[in-house]
Formats: C-alpha cells, sequence, structure tokens
C-alpha cells in the first residue's frame, strides 16, 4: 500500500483482494456503502449486485466451492445482515470458508448492554445470532483491530474443518482512517501436524485384506482437503466396490470400472443393497448423516466391519452414540489419510473379488435406475429427462441443483461424464441455491456456461436474480422442473398425511407462474417442453444458443422419487422391484430381522 494511512473501508477492500477474490457479492444500505464504494473503486475488485442478500449468501458460499478458494459477501446491519443467514447455514454445514462482512450501526449507536432492543436504526446484533453457524463472528469496535480480526477470521475460516466467518463493522468506523504501522496482525497458530500412525494404516490394511466384500465409500472431505485426484488414485489402486455420497458424485465418471453409485434414503438400489450386504466400509471424508445411513443408524451396513475417517472427532463419536459402530476410526485431514494409504499401498494384498463384483452386477441389473421408469405416453418422465440431459452435456460442464426431486433424479440417474461438477447445499439443502450459485459459477469461470436446475418452488425463492443474470448477459441456462408445487412434500404428504396436498399444490395453497413468461419480462429467452418425442431436440437447440435463458420442462405432478425409503426404514428396505422374499433368498448376510425395524 503506497500511503501509511489509509481508510478502513479501503483497507477491508485491499485485504479481500489480497485473497484472491475477484468478485464481491454485495447488497446496499446505509451502514455498508462505504465497504460497497471501496470495493467497487479497488482496480481488482469488481462489485456483483444481486437482489437479495440470502441470494448474495448463496452465490459467495458457491463462488468458493467453484474456485477452491474462498468468496465474499458485504450486507447492512438489520434485515439486510440477518438475510445472510440461510447462506451462511449453507456454508457451515457443508464447511465451505466464506467472508461475510456487515455493515453495522455506529459504535455510538450500539445498545451494548443496556436493556433496550434497539438503539441505532436497524441495529441488529448480528454476532450473537450468528455465531452457532460460524467459525468465528466479531464486531470490531476498535479500528486499530481491523487487521488482526480480518486476519484471524481468514485464518479460522481455512483451517481445521473450513467454514463461513463474519466481520460486524460499525459504519463510523468504516469512514475513519488507520495508520498502517500501527496495526496488530493477527499470528497464525501453528497447527498440530496430524502425522501418520503407521500402525494404524496396518491396521487398516489388515481389515481391507481379510474382507470378502469390502466397498469404498468418498465423500466431500476430499474436496475440501484438495485430495480428489488422490482419492482417484486411491481407488484406482484398491479396485474395490465404490460408493459416493452425493457431494462426490462428480468425482468419477459414470463409466469408471469400480464405480457402483449412490445409496441413502434417496439413493439407488443396487447401491443401497451393495452397502448393506458389505462386510467391510472405508469411508473417507464423509460424515455420514442419517440421509446416507437410512434410520434407525444402527441398521447401516450391520455385518460390515468400519473404518471411518473424519477430520471432526465430534462427527466420529456421534457414529458410537447412533449405534453405528466403528472399528477403526480415523481422525485426520481426509487428503493425509488418502496419501497415507497410498504411501502404504505395498501392504496391500489386491484381490480381484469377483464374487462380489459380479453379485453387484447382478444387481444393477435387476434394479437399473432408468428402464422401471420409462413412460408408456408422450408425457415427459424425470428420469428420462435426467438421462437426456445428460446425454447431451459437455466434459467439464458445471452444474448447479436445487433442493426437491430434481436433486435424487439427478443423483440417482445423472451419468456423469470426466470433469464435470455437480453443486448443492447438500446439508443445508435450502430451495433456491441454485439460481444464484449459477451466477457465481458462471462469473468466476469467465462467463462460461453454467447449467442450473431447479424446480418451480426453488426458482420462486430467488426468481429476483433472473434480473442479475440479465444484467451481466451470463450464459447461464436455467432448467426449470415444473411440477406444479412441492413434488417432494407431496410425495411425504403420501407416505404419512394420506396424500392430502396442503401447502404443497395449488388446490392446497401453493401456485406457480408461466415462467416463461416471467423469463421474458426479465429480458431472458425463453422456451417451454411439454413431450417427451420432442425433449431431446428441444432440450438440445436451448443448451446449444450462445446467450443464458430459461426453459421449463414439464412434469406431471403425480411423478415422484423412486426409490426413497420412507423414513425409519433401513435403507435396503425400499420396495425392490423384485418379489422381497426372491430378494432376501439371495443376500449374502442374514436379513434385518423385523424387530429391528421401526
Amino acid at each position: 500500500m503506497p500511503s501509511s494511512k489509509i481508510k478502513v473501508s479501503d483497507f477491508v477492500a485491499q485485504f479481500i483482494a489480497e485473497q484472491n477474490i475477484k468478485h464481491v457479492f454485495s447488497i446496499s444500505g446505509g451502514a455498508s456503502l462505504h465497504l460497497i464504494h471501496s470495493v467497487a473503486e479497488h482496480d481488482s475488485l469488481v462489485n456483483i449486485c444481486p437482489h437479495h442478500e440470502q441470494a448474495a449468501a448463496m452465490a459467495a458460499d458457491a463462488y468458493s466451492r467453484i474456485s477452491g478458494n474462498m468468496g465474499a459477501a458485504i450486507a447492512t446491519s438489520g434485515p439486510g445482515a440477518t438475510n445472510l443467514i440461510t447462506g451462511i447455514c449453507c456454508a457451515y454445514y457443508d464447511s465451505v470458508p466464506v467472508l461475510y462482512i456487515t455493515g453495522q450501526v455506529s459504535t455510538f449507536r450500539l445498545k451494548d448492554s443496556r436493556d433496550i432492543r434497539q438503539k441505532g436504526f436497524q441495529e441488529t446484533e448480528i454476532v450473537k445470532m450468528i455465531k452457532p453457524v460460524t467459525k468465528y463472528a466479531v464486531i470490531v469496535k476498535d479500528k486499530n483491530r481491523i487487521q488482526y480480526e480480518l486476519g484471524k477470521a481468514v485464518y479460522m475460516a481455512r483451517s481445521g474443518r473450513p467454514g463461513p466467518v463474519l466481520i460486524d463493522i460499525p459504519d463510523n468506523l468504516q469512514r475513519e482512517y488507520i495508520e498502517l504501522d500501527k496495526l496488530e496482525s493477527f499470528v497464525e497458530e501453528k497447527e498440530d501436524d496430524q502425522g501418520i500412525d503407521a500402525q494404524m494404516i496396518k491396521d487398516c490394511f489388515s481389515m481391507i485384506n481379510n474382507a470378502n466384500r469390502p466397498v469404498l465409500v468418498i465423500g466431500w472431505g476430499v474436496y475440501l482437503s484438495d485430495a480428489a485426484e488422490d482419492a482417484v488414485e486411491l481407488a484406482k489402486a484398491l479396485k474395490i466396490p465404490l460408493l459416493t455420497t452425493w457431494a462426490c458424485v462428480d468425482l468419477f465418471p459414470s463409466d469408471f470400472p469400480y464405480l457402483v453409485g449412490t445409496f441413502g434414503t434417496h439413493g439407488t438400489r443396487h447401491g443401497n443393497f451393495t452397502i448393506q450386504n458389505a462386510d467391510l466400509i472405508l469411508s473417507i471424508g464423509s460424515r455420514l448423516d442419517t440421509h446416507a445411513t437410512g434410520s434407525p443408524p444402527s441398521s447401516f451396513a450391520r455385518e460390515a466391519r468400519k473404518i471411518i475417517n473424519d477430520i471432526s472427532d465430534g462427527e466420529l463419536k456421534k457414529h458410537e452414540e447412533d449405534g453405528i459402530g466403528i472399528d477403526i476410526a480415523v481422525n485426520l485431514d481426509a487428503g493425509k489419510f488418502i496419501r497415507g494409504l497410498l504411501d502404504n499401498i505395498h501392504l496391500y494384498n489386491s484381490s480381484e473379488y469377483m464374487e462380489w463384483k459380479n453379485y453387484i452386477s447382478d444387481l444393477k441389473q435387476a434394479y437399473p435406475v432408468l428402464p422401471a421408469y420409462v413412460s408408456n405416453n408422450d408425457e415427459i418422465d424425470p428420469y428420462i429427462f435426467v438421462d437426456t440431459l445428460s446425454s447431451l452435456s459437455y466434459e467439464e460442464e458445471c452444474f448447479f441443483i436445487d433442493t426437491g426431486c430434481v436433486l435424487p433424479w439427478i443423483m440417482q440417474a445423472f451419468k456423469t461424464k470426466k470433469k464435470q461438477r455437480l453443486f448443492h447445499a447438500f446439508n443445508n439443502t435450502p430451495m433456491g441455491y441454485a439460481l444464484p450459485g449459477s451466477i457465481a459459477a458462471s462469473l468466476f469461470l469467465d462467463k462460461k456456461r453454467v447449467i442450473c436446475l431447479t424446480g418451480d418452488g426453488g426458482l420462486q425463492i430467488n426468481i429476483q436474480e433472473l434480473a442479475t443474470i440479465a444484467h451481466h448477459n451470463l450464459p447461464v441456462k436455467i432448467i426449470v422442473i415444473d411440477n406444479n408445487g412441492y413434488a417432494m412434500i407431496r410425495q411425504t404428504q403420501d407416505q404419512w398425511l394420506g396424500s392430502k396436498y396442503i401447502a404443497s399444490s395449488p388446490d392446497g395453497g401453493v401456485s406457480m407462474p408461466d415462467f416463461v413468461e416471467v423469463a421474458k419480462a426479465y429480458g431472458l429467452q425463453a422456451c417451454s417442453i411439454k413431450n417427451n418425442s420432442s425433449l431431446k431436440e428441444k432440450l438440445k437447440k436451448f443448451l446449444i444458443s450462445k446467450n443464458g435463458g430459461l426453459c421449463s420442462i414439464k412434469i406431471n405432478e403425480n411423478k415422484r422419487v423412486v426409490p426413497q425409503t420412507k423414513y425409519g426404514r433401513p435403507i435396503e428396505d425400499s420396495e425392490p422391484l423384485l418379489p422381497r422374499n426372491e430378494f432376501r433368498e439371495r443376500m449374502i448376510v442374514p436379513p434385518i430381522k423385523e424387530s429391528e425395524t421401526v
């Protein structure tokens, strides 16, 4: 910096630029204007202005995911700050490092410990609110602490198990000047070098070598630890059946020789039956939540010995509490664990496991994803749509997927190609994430085509961001699965509430607009596809057009996610296509006793 004095807001902008962040998602407000102006006037930064702070927070989260670095968002005090919370939760629950900055009322207008609700206009104690879903949150009350707090926040965001951080900066401090030589700096703490326990690695290989039906599970942690390529190398070296969590469904192309598919409450049948019949689970970088294990968790891979890796000791202890049981708990960064296994791969007695692999091959033939759901008429079946979309997509394509039936449909049926990326806020899983996520990705990728897959309900949550796409002329291809309401909620109502579609359908109080006309009103090209016979031709035409736009895919509102395990049932218990008794006779391990089901 050329001068020894600098305005606080300018210092913040310079700090953001030094993190190799280019685009900052900013929403104007009286308490954030100095910050936003400083970002706009910085040569290396670009202000992107969404129309809702929720979208800004989600876009910053997505920017972190697509860049592998960090994203940043700025909002004003009060409602501006509170509107960020849903997006912050996305980053927290998926362990994504993001820098959130809020403006605050001037220090002399803070309520502090006074027994009042608010002193300054639009004052909200955002730090107290946000602490449970951030790794670090602080209000800066001394201008000379700004360098320390920013440095500490970014360190906290990136270290250990990553996550979001928030810095709250009062308006009067943003306008003041600071002397650089008087600023306190944050000194990064020396992290404990979690070395590889040689005996633990030997024990892992001993357990793998003694297995007859091993399974490798790869989760989001391998991306967070920058170990994606190492994970692929390990899968190739072990040559054992491979299952991925949804967050890693894009790591291996669908033709990867050992890939089985997805598993869990909305996983494929052959994937679930595979993991339930394994005698060894080697899980790396996955917290194995209840969507993966089913309910009760104690029924998950009940006959398998388990090697489970997680950077969080608390996540490992959770499994013991849930009755899953862990034979070897590896409390270590996923990348370090993978590299430890690779460095000692000579300890592995490689086996072809042909009986096991043939069994899995039979499962795939018995329980395919697509053929069982082919429509007999010309209406578009969601599984046919997904299959068609995957056939038309490019290698290295980037997809952002919203919450709703579109997510499991994609995760079950999409055939991934080389270096494709499929993003979603998997654990907070809010409606409305895909649109701002796609905007962030297209910006980071220098206006490369990005495909946004959303439902009609999800699009409504952040539909105002169509204006952001139009303003920046982004080549975002928005595909809306229009099934006249909330089909995933209707599926739950089918299971538990007698198919009364209250608050999920037009008759129940939820109606949708004509999305084609809405998109056109925002200045975007738009089209609609209503039948299967024209699906491939029209979808291809939409995808290859130069500009961004919206395509509405009309789906019968009675279409459901199949399979989906009802809550309280083990993940193998997902209404198999073959008669139940016939399948149970073919199982390698004894079936679950009826008393074990809920």
